[in-house]
């Protein structure tokens, strides 16, 4: 790169990182996805460090978030509120602490003492308490000016999410300087985002965005009706005020807590770089499971001293960094749009985007669930968009980035014939979605196979897309029955299809060991349960849930076949609406013709056992950690059984929470509640009948 090219790259880098800096920190409207924002810091940080001359004061690599917005009164911090410098691979970890040994001075071999915490996704703030008081809240702003932010704050945790800010400390130092995150836990998220909806209101993005949002209102009233919390990580001290009492970040967090601050359940002592990565790899299995979002975890040196001796850079502490993980959310281009045809004939939009990698998978597809969310996202193709895959689960698109189009954009249309079929398609009024009229629809067909075979329902390993619209397209399947028909030779033929033969090997001759897997698996999947066969069938509202309910209630498939609406709705969670569609398709000849050839195939759909009085019956219970003896399904399948309801949060209205392994917020939360808490050891002697 010449001299020129670099330092006109070097300030359209500064202009892109300003902008987008802008609009994440005072508009709380992000243009950029996080890992996009990062390599431009980085490309902009190389170029300066190659080329010297280039490097300017007010370069975004010298500051820390953006400016103030001028709608608050600016506070300035005492000591700045750095940000943290990123890593992402363990030679890097390892980078961070052979400096730390190399600056302290300290052999290679004796390990540090490092505080790990997870890294929150939220709005940083610090909060002023005087003689116990508290005196002044803000925000980060740029680390030296924030925004006062101090009536909002007093209305955080008003509404439950957690203890909130306090008003007032016992023991505490005279002055003292609390800083921690804002954030909004993801059943908040989604329930304050429903509300917007019904509102006819914009949603957030994510729930950073509404955190940020929410917290920055310039009427207090606003914010507190939005149920933020507040998790503290950090306590200053003035030096003049005699000093911090305390000799190591652990023993902050202690203090904290005792003050009456909510710390993270989840932070850990690590003795030593093992230690360190051993709690982030736990951390990359359970994030999800936390109640709110977090992109990696903080590492930071446990002692204080060393802390001051270590000091930072102009913009990181040398002290500390975060691991981020793989990206949740990246930005990519929409290349086209095109309509999927569901198993219930549903038309669902789907956008194909340039391939980008999200939680460590590459992802070229997601989807826009109706036309009525892609209309409200405004997505187009040729935009550029911002997908994520939260929770290792379906990506989404989540916004479009009209700021960055160049006219050439093209809005999708619906087509009027289906795609697959040709059939009509049609919107009927009041729905949300398009259909394809076409009874015998191949795609449906294709969709209800995969279901049908699926883990949760008939569990016939190996039945996935491919083979399903093999076995349609030539014929051999026409509805589920026809699975238990299809001839040996014909399984041989449809593993065959692709296969070019064996260099030696006669033509004739067909794969026999996958035919023979598969022909196994339809055999055992013949023995199965009520639950299983009813969720197997595709009837429109009933899920695993209502499978499970409806199995214990009729115990056997003829009478839940022959029940009629009012039967049907006297069913526990099953409403007018569900029963109405439910008995629509067991009305339907053709369907009941289906079922009668399965079993007539010799599937054995078994009952559920009747739920019994017991200690679990009609009773909630949230399972949190990991369980040694069951899995998940295992151990919430014994809980229904026996007549119980699982949940997935703990509130005033659970009656039981089990406990396994690293169990983290909802243990808390149990804990705070005065929920009844048990070990997997009483979990087992309760299912067995033992005295509660």
């Amino acid at each position: 790169m010449t001299e020129p090219s670099a330092a006109e790259r070097a300030e359209a880098l500064r202009g892109q990182l300003r902008a987008a800096d802008h609009a994440y920190y005072v508009l709380d409207q992000p243009i950029l996805s996080d890992p996009e924002y990062d390599r431009l810091m980085r490309e902009l940080a190389a170029l300066e460090a190659e080329h010297p001359e280039l490097a300017r004061p007010d370069s975004p690599t010298q500051r820390v978030g953006g400016a103030p917005s001028e709608r608050f009164g600016r506070v300035v911090h005492r000591e700045p509120m750095l940000s943290l410098g990123n890593v992402q691979t363990d030679e890097e970890l390892d980078e961070l602490d052979a400096r730390v040994h190399r600056l302290l001075g300290l052999p290679a071999e004796e390990p540090v003492r490092y505080v790990l915490e997870p890294k929150l996704d939220g709005l940083a703030v610090e909060l002023v308490y005087e003689d116990g008081a508290f005196l002044q809240g803000s925000t980060r702003g740029d680390g030296v000016n924030g925004e006062d932010v101090t009536q909002n704050l007093r209305t955080v945790g008003r509404l439950g999410a957690n203890r909130g800010i306090p008003a007032r400390l016992a023991g505490a130092p005279r002055r003292l300087e609390v800083r921690g995150e804002v954030l909004l836990q993801k059943e908040h998220f989604a329930a304050m985002n429903q509300l917007l909806l019904r509102q006819g209101e914009e949603p957030f993005a994510n729930p950073r965005n509404a955190a940020a949002g929410s917290l920055r209102q310039l009427d207090w009233r606003v914010t507190a009706t939005r149920p933020l919390s507040f998790i503290a990580y950090e306590a200053l001290v003035p030096g003049g005020d005699g000093g911090a009492p305390w000799r190591h970040h652990w023993e902050k967090l202690q203090a904290l807590a005792a003050y009456g601050f909510e710390t993270n359940p989840e932070n850990r002592l690590c003795l030593g770089m093992g230690e360190v990565k051993a709690y982030r790899d736990r951390m990359a299995d359970r994030r999800f499971e936390l109640p709110y979002d977090t992109d990696g975890v903080v590492v930071k040196v446990d002692d204080l001293d060393w802390q001051r001796r270590l000091g930072a850079a102009s913009k990181f502490p040398r002290w500390a960094a975060a691991f981020k993980y793989p990206p949740q959310e990246e930005t990519t281009r929409v290349r086209q749009i095109w309509a999927s045809v569901g198993r219930t004939g549903v038309l669902t939009p789907v956008v194909e985007v340039e391939p980008v990698r999200l939680s460590g998978a590459t992802i070229s597809r997601a989807t826009l669930h109706n036309e009525d969310e892609m209309r409200r996202k405004d997505i187009r193709v040729g935009d550029l968009v911002l997908i994520r895959r939260a929770g290792e689960v379906i990506p989404e698109v989540v916004k479009s980035i009209p700021e960055r189009r160049t006219g050439e954009e093209r809005e999708f249309v619906f087509p009027e014939h289906c795609p697959v079929c040709g059939a009509r398609v049609v919107r009927e009024e009041g729905e949300k979605v398009y259909r394809c009229t076409g009874s015998a629809c191949p795609a449906q067909l294709v969709g209800r196979l995969t279901h049908f075979a699926g883990r949760r329902a008939m569990d016939v390993d190996g039945l996935g897309e491919k083979l399903a619209a093999h076995l349609v397209s030539t014929g051999l399947v026409k509805d589920f029955a026809d699975l238990y028909a299809v001839r040996f030779e014909d399984w041989q033929k449809a593993f065959g299809r692709n296969r070019k033969p064996a260099e030696g090997a006669k033509p004739q001759e067909l794969p026999e060991k996958s035919a023979q897997n598969i022909v196994a698996q339809l055999e055992r999947s013949k023995q199965t349960t009520l639950r299983r066969f009813l969720n197997a069938l595709g009837i429109p509202q009933v899920g695993e849930a209502t499978a499970a309910t409806l199995a214990r209630h009729f115990g056997a498939v003829e009478p839940f076949l022959a029940a009629g609406e009012e039967e049907l709705t006297a069913v526990r969670d099953v409403g007018e609406e569900t029963a109405r569609e439910i008995r629509a398709w067991t009305g339907e000849p053709q369907n009941q013709e289906v079922v009668r050839r399965l079993l007539a195939a010799g599937v054995v759909a078994a009952p559920e056992p009747a739920a019994v009085g017991g200690f679990f019956a009609g009773k909630t219970v949230v399972l949190t950690g990991a369980l040694a003896r069951r899995s998940r399904d295992e151990a919430k399948a014994e809980i229904e059984r026996r007549g119980g309801k699982v949940a997935g949060s703990v509130s005033r209205k659970t009656h039981l929470v089990v406990a396994g392994e690293e169990s983290g917020s909802k243990l808390k939360k149990a804990q705070e509640l005065g929920v009844r808490v048990v070990g997997e050891e009483e979990f087992e002697r309760l299912l067995a009948g033992g005295e509660p």
